[in-house]
């Protein structure tokens, strides 16, 4: 017998399916921040070869790029508990969501580092600049110009990543759908609309990160030269 399709009993629950989705980016957005944070930070730490912290970063990075996503929901969930620990799903969710994108994200940044020329953070050096004005003028800037395209698509796979969350029934969109297939049976209809709504919400994801490239990228990145003396104009004039 022909199987007959039927939308209906999904759509009625429309409200838990907008939920789930306004949760899944919020889950998203926050784990994106911090793990963005943690993965420049952690890559800084492997480029400037500081003792004892970078292999503290190595064994962090290798350690979370070599063990499966859902391996680390469970040891934060179900796991930190018995250390005197609790989180509730959410926030494990958030927790390991941001760590595994921190290792991953660590990587993308440290090639993007190594991509900067060593005569270019010399020069900078040598014009006056401090290392730390060094860092933030002339290496971190070109080098996130560089690596932009792949660390957005990092962010993309993070964004659908967050659905393995559900298993530690975290409030997210496809633990929405998972609860309306098994009250409507409606398999096929659910995970449909859950697949055009992944969708909806990844191109919304892409065109903020097209904007914000546009934004951090709208004028040419300066050499060293142009940044130590457009610095010093500013420092003479105040």
């Amino acid at each position: 017998m022909a199987y007959e399709m039927n939308f209906a009993p999904v759509l009625a629950r429309a409200p838990e399916l907008i939920d789930g989705a306004i949760a899944t980016i919020e889950l998203s957005a926050k784990s994106i921040c911090i793990g963005l944070i943690i993965g420049l930070g952690v890559a800084l730490i492997r480029f400037n070869r500081v003792p004892i912290l970078k292999n503290i970063a190595a064994f962090y990075v290798e350690t979370f790029r070599n063990t499966p996503l859902l391996v680390q929901l469970f040891l934060l969930f179900f796991g930190l508990p018995f250390l005197g620990v609790r989180l509730t799903a959410t926030e494990s969710a958030i927790v390991a969501v941001s760590l595994n994108l921190g290792a991953y994200s660590a990587e993308i940044f440290r090639a993007g580092l190594d991509a900067i020329p060593k005569t270019q953070i010399e020069a900078g050096l040598a014009l006056g600049l401090s290392r730390l004005q060094t860092m933030r003028y002339v290496v971190i800037l070109p080098a996130l110009k560089v690596i932009y395209p792949s660390l957005t698509g990092q962010l993309t796979l993070t964004l659908l990543g967050t659905s393995i969350t559900s298993a530690i029934s975290a409030t997210e969109l496809t633990l929405a759908g998972a609860k309306i297939e098994s009250q409507t049976f409606r398999s096929l209809e659910t995970y449909i609309v859950l697949a055009v709504m992944y969708i909806a919400i990844t191109f919304t994801f892409r065109a903020v990160y097209t904007l914000v490239g546009k934004w951090l990228f709208r004028r040419k990145v300066p050499k060293a030269s142009i940044v130590a003396a457009t610095i010093m104009d500013e420092e003479t004039s105040q």
